[in-house]
């Protein structure tokens, strides 16, 4: 089973913020605030981000790409 089906199983086809962090080991306020510098991780993950509506949320296929990429 490949990553990006882990994610799509287990979350489906959008991660909220609280998902991500769970699933990078993070707290989400940190990882809120890692998000807004300019750094590489930063850059490469808000590719990933999807608004909808004042919400959140980073594609499983994105998230996959990143992890395996690692």
């Amino acid at each position: 089973m490949t990553t990006e089906e882990q994610l799509l199983e287990r979350y489906g086809p959008l991660l909220s913020l609280t998902d991500l962090s769970e699933l990078l080991k993070r707290s989400p306020d940190g990882l809120r605030i890692s998000l807004q510098s300019q750094s590489e991780f930063a850059v490469k993950w808000n590719a990933a981000k999807r608004k909808v509506g004042r919400r959140v949320y980073f594609r499983a296929t994105d998230v996959a790409g990143l992890i395996d990429e690692a």
